[in-house]
């Protein structure tokens, strides 16, 4: 991935020698429900608004329960000789480019996410944040939450090596920024508030593939705009998304696939839906709520 000399975010923030925070705990965070990659990599276990516009196909599971504001230290910029945040900062930036040329083509502005980079705990807008669940977004601030060293788990651990793995796991946080500002978000909750737990983790399912599909659509863009992609970024971007499914996770770490616990998808459905954006770039074909094959 040829990414070194393309512009940078402002939008990144440095939390890493902040020494985390004080606050709820992971319980916390759920509470007030981060959306993420990584909420069954924790721990490594494992139409309704279609017809208005193209664009609000799209869907966020943000949960229920006003959210719980932690105080946090003022931010700064990363330092300027850290590859592996300009690196973030870089994907960032042009996520910020691509989703506001299509936001523009719909006809309203995208309203750019800030990203936060921690180490070990940090307070947010749902709680605090935890290292352990994996990077997340947040909709109370719209921010999206990384701890780096991650990127060494989703390598060494569940074996999605690879720079364009990582700008997956970026991309794919930034597609529930996109879900949430499109405005889905209380639909969705008024929906699972009267569901069971096992529709409400199929609702989920379909909130993270969509998510999926829409880091797809950035690729597919992404790629035309800058060329960047370099012979085997591709597959990297898709094993990780195979490395991620429900299934996959669950089997390795030696439990059993149970399909009414999942809340992200198999590792085929996450597969196809990141495949699916990437084959032509278009939103509505982002549609998991209407899809019945699930």
């Amino acid at each position: 991935m040829k990414w070194e000399g393309q512009r940078e975010s402002d939008n990144v923030e440095d939390r890493r020698d902040d020494g985390g925070g004080s606050g709820a705990g992971l319980g916390g965070l759920i509470g007030g429900r981060g959306v993420g990659l990584g909420t069954l990599v924790i721990a490594l276990v494992a139409g309704w608004a279609f017809g208005i516009n193209p664009l609000t196909v799209l869907g966020v599971l943000s949960g229920g329960g006003a959210p719980q504001v932690q105080q946090q230290a003022p931010a700064h910029r990363p330092p300027a000789d850290d590859k592996s945040a300009a690196f973030v900062s870089t994907v960032l930036a042009d996520t910020e480019d691509v989703w506001g040329a299509i936001f523009k083509a719909g006809g309203s502005t995208y309203q750019q996410p800030h990203l936060v980079l921690y180490r070990g705990s940090t307070p947010t807008g749902c709680g605090q944040g935890q290292a352990a669940m994996g990077p997340f977004y947040c909709p109370a601030d719209a921010k999206v939450y990384l701890d780096l060293n991650f990127f060494d788990t989703l390598s060494s651990r569940l074996g999605a090596p690879g720079q364009f793995a990582e700008a997956y796991v970026v991309a794919h946080e930034v597609g529930h920024h996109v879900q949430n500002l499109l405005g889905v978000t209380g639909k969705v909750d008024a929906a699972r508030s009267r569901m069971s737990e096992a529709q409400a983790n199929a609702v989920s399912v379909r909130v993270e593939l969509q998510a999926d599909c829409l880091a797809g659509v950035w690729a597919f863009h992404s790629q035309q705009g800058k060329g960047w992609l370099e012979a085997g970024d591709i597959e990297s971007a898709l094993n990780a998304a195979a490395q991620i499914g429900d299934d996959t996770l669950e089997r390795n770490a030696g439990r059993a696939v149970v399909p009414e616990s999942f809340t992200h998808g198999t590792s085929a459905q996450r597969v196809g839906w990141f495949k699916r954006g990437l084959q032509a770039g278009r939103v509505k074909d982002c549609d998991t709520f209407q899809d019945r094959s699930m």
